[in-house]
C-alpha cells in the first residue's frame, strides 16, 4: 500500500498521515494513533527516498566495523549490536554498516558521514586518548561513545559501565574470602576498559597492602583459547594466584579448562570472578561450577545508544543525559570461596 492509498483508506490528507507518521506536535494523539494502527495492519511503510528528500534525514544511524586478516570476530560485538538493531527497528531506522581497517576506522568516519547515508553514529572499542572523539566533534552529525576514554575531556556523550568499580568490588570480595595471591585475564591492554578494570583490582590490592604483579596479568582477545593459555600460564608460576579475574565469561570458559586439566577444584583449590555481559549462549549460572560474576548487559547497552543517538537525531526533548555510567551487579556463585590453607 503506498501513501496515496492509505490517505483514500483513512479519509486524511497525504500531508496529515505523514505528519502523524512522524511525530508532528499539530497532529492530535487520536488521529496518530489512527494513522499508526491503519499502516501496522496495512503493512504500509514510507518512501525512505522520498522521505529523505522531505525532511533531509537518510532514516539510519551508523557504526564501522573493524575487520582485517588478523583481526578476530568478536561475540560481545554481535550482542551489543543486537540491542543496537532491536531498537533501531521499534523507531524504524536502518543501521548501515562499514567496514574498516582497524588502522583506518577515522577515515571511514568521514567517508560515512560525507556520503550522507547517515543521521548519527556511534564509537566504540575506545582506547586511551582516543583520537577518533576530537575528530567526531568536528563533524556536524551526531554520535554517542559506548565506553570512555582516558586522559581526554569527557565533553562528550557516552554510555560506559563502572568498570573499574566493578573489578573494584569482586577484588574485595575475594579479599574478605582470605585470598592474598591474585591473577588477571583481562582484554587488550590498549582498550579503554581492560585499562580500568585492571586500574579496580589494583586499588583493591592497594587498600588491603598488596600489588598486581605484572607476571600475574594476562592481555588478550577475549576468547575461550587465550582465556586457556592464560590460565595454564598463570597456574606455572612458581607462587600461581589463588583467585582469579577474568575480563569476560568467554575467557573464563577456557580458564576453567585449564583449572579442571591441572587437577584443581573451583571454588575450593582457586577462585574465579568472571564479567558477565549476559550472552545468551554462555550463561554462568550454566557452567559446571557456577561462575560469581559482575553482570551489565551489552545487549541492553546497545539498545540504549541507539535510544539516546535516534532521540538526538529527531531532536526530542527531553533530552538524554550527556552521560550515563551503569553499575555492574555483583553475583555470587559457586566459584568463589575462602583462601585455601
Amino acid at each position: 500500500m503506498n501513501l496515496k492509498q492509505l490517505s483514500q483508506l483513512l479519509g486524511l490528507s497525504q500531508t496529515t498521515i505523514s505528519r502523524a507518521l512522524n511525530g508532528y506536535p499539530e497532529v492530535n494523539e487520536e488521529t496518530r494513533q489512527r494513522v499508526l494502527q491503519a499502516a501496522k495492519e496495512t503493512g504500509y511503510r514510507p518512501n525512505l527516498a522520498a522521505q529523505r528528500l522531505a525532511t533531509g534525514k537518510a532514516g539510519s544511524i551508523g557504526l564501522i566495523m573493524p575487520i582485517a586478516p588478523d583481526h578476530s570476530s568478536d561475540i560481545h560485538f554481535a550482542e551489543f549490536q543486537s540491542g543496537l538493531a532491536e531498537e533501531a527497528l521499534r523507531q524504524d531506522f536502518h543501521l548501515v554498516i562499514m567496514p574498516a581497517h582497524p588502522r583506518e576506522e577515522e577515515q571511514a568516519i568521514r567517508w560515512l558521514v560525507a556520503s550522507g547515508s547517515v543521521d548519527g553514529y556511534y564509537l566504540a572499542y575506545m582506547r586511551e586518548n582516543d583520537p577518533r572523539i576530537t575528530m567526531a566533534k568536528t563533524l556536524n552529525v551526531p554520535f554517542i561513545v559506548h565506553g570512555r576514554s582516558l586522559r581526554l575531556e569527557s565533553d562528550y556523550p557516552y554510555l560506559d559501565v563502572d568498570n573499574e568499580g566493578a573489578f573494584n568490588d569482586a577484588t574485595s570480595l575475594l579479599l574478605r574470602l582470605g585470598h592474598r595471591h591474585f591473577g588477571l585475564l583481562n582484554g587488550p591492554d590498549y582498550l579503554d576498559f581492560a585499562i580500568r578494570r585492571r586500574d579496580g583490582v589494583v586499588a583493591a590490592l592497594a587498600s588491603a597492602g598488596l600489588t598486581l604483579a605484572a607476571s600475574h596479568t594476562r592481555n588478550s582477545v577475549m576468547t575461550d583459547e587465550f582465556g586457556f593459555r592464560g590460565m595454564a600460564e598463570l597456574l606455572r608460576l612458581p607462587e600461581p594466584p589463588t583467585a582469579v579475574l577474568c575480563a569476560s565469561t568467554v575467557l573464563a570458559l577456557g580458564a576453567v579448562r585449564a583449572i579442571n586439566q591441572a587437577g584443581l577444584k573451583l571454588g575450593k583449590d582457586i577462585s574465579l570472578i568472571a564479567h558477565d555481559d549476559v550472552l545468551p549462549l554462555l550463561k554462568p549460572e550454566n557452567f559446571s561450577i557456577p561462575l560469581t560474576t559482575t553482570r551489565s548487559s551489552l545487549r541492553a547497552a546497545g539498545n540504549r545508544i541507539a535510544q539516546r543517538l535516534i532521540c538526538q537525531i529527531n531532536g526530542q526533548e527531553p533530552q538524554p543525559p550527556l552521560h550515563e555510567l551503569w553499575k555492574a551487579d555483583l553475583v555470587i556463585r559457586a566459584s568463589t570461596g575462602p583462601a585455601p590453607r
